[in-house]
């Protein structure tokens, strides 16, 4: 699993620079409720994200040891994606920021079910 070094003195900011930017907490949020996630289901849960984008943050999160990838060589093609280890260990967290969202009303228009632990 790589090692993100973290660039100032805040131990946080090397994981918050992985985990922010438009779509990525979200996909990561959508990707806890499942155990694994086909790339055309997960396209559909975030909902008016490009497929180049979606392609890219989750190359982001593969590379930050947070998301696997599983390539079988089908026709067609079957990818899906589910959390690494690492990446359930954010599962509490996300189900913290939701809370806080809806609290606040900043939920939008996007669907906050409840996170569900798997494994």
């Amino acid at each position: 699993m790589p090692k993100v070094k973290a660039t100032s003195s805040c131990p946080m900011d090397g994981l918050l620079r992985i985990i922010s930017g438009p779509w990525t907490t979200y996909i990561l949020w959508r990707l806890a409720n499942r155990e694994t996630v086909r790339f055309g289901e997960l396209k559909r849960d975030v909902a008016g994200i490009s497929s180049r984008v979606l392609t890219e943050r989750l190359r982001k999160l593969e590379d930050a040891g947070l998301v696997h990838r599983d390539y079988q060589s089908t026709i067609p093609p079957q990818v899906s994606y589910s959390l690494t280890p690492r990446g359930a260990e954010l599962r509490d967290i996300l189900n913290e920021l939701s809370e806080v969202a809806q609290k606040w009303g900043m939920a939008g228009p996007c669907e906050t079910a409840p996170l569900q632990k798997t494994g």
